[in-house]
């Protein structure tokens, strides 16, 4: 055996009794319900209180941490979900503050912004609700111009930093949170 193949040998079978090792060990410090304040799910989010944001929980409420890319949502009578998202690529696209959801749309359409459309001048002027719209299968419109909590069919995207300023989720959270939200939820994004 050569040193070379040797020293290749020898990572190899660190690696896998690191990772034997990894597989027995127990998960400490998770969660599999997530729904207790200050302890981690298996996805290894954090769940939260809803007080230390909002006042009231009138019309529900709903916090995105760009930084964790999640999305936590409480409805008015205190019941609480957590979804892991997409956040905006970058810093110059991302919005932060409170807003709240103004028009709940179905099957959505999809044009890009006039900031998009400079940047990537390839992409069409408009997109019908289907299978190749960038918004999924529901969106929920937000009280800022162009920002959108939304679904997507590219599943890649969830826990990304991948978006042009929205939210996204996986099209059947969309949907969960998407028949929850009404008009005029509170949403707060930091």
């Amino acid at each position: 055996m050569t040193k070379s193949s040797k020293l290749l040998f020898d990572r190899r079978m660190f690696l896998l009794s690191s990772a034997a090792a990894g597989l027995a060990a127990p998960a400490i410090g998770q969660d599999a319900g997530g729904q207790s304040p200050g302890r981690r799910n298996i996805s290894s989010f954090r769940a939260l209180d809803w007080r230390p944001y909002f006042n009231t929980l009138n019309k529900g409420a709903v916090l995105v941490d760009i930084s964790s890319r999640a999305l936590h949502m409480w409805t008015e009578d205190g019941n609480y979900r957590l979804y892991p998202s997409s956040v905006p690529m970058s810093e110059d696209l991302t919005r932060r503050g409170r807003t709240s959801v103004v028009r709940k749309v179905e099957g959505p359409t999809w044009s890009p912004t006039p900031a998009m459309k400079r940047r990537n001048p390839e992409w069409p002027d408009f997109v019908p609700a289907g299978p190749d719209n960038p918004l999924g299968t529901h969106a929920l419109y937000l009280g800022w111009t162009y920002y959108r909590i939304h679904g997507t069919h590219d599943t890649r995207k969830i826990g990304r930093k991948s978006s042009n300023g929205c939210i996204g989720l996986y099209n059947e959270h969309i949907a969960e949170v998407f028949s929850k939200a009404r008009l005029g939820t509170q949403v707060l994004l930091i």
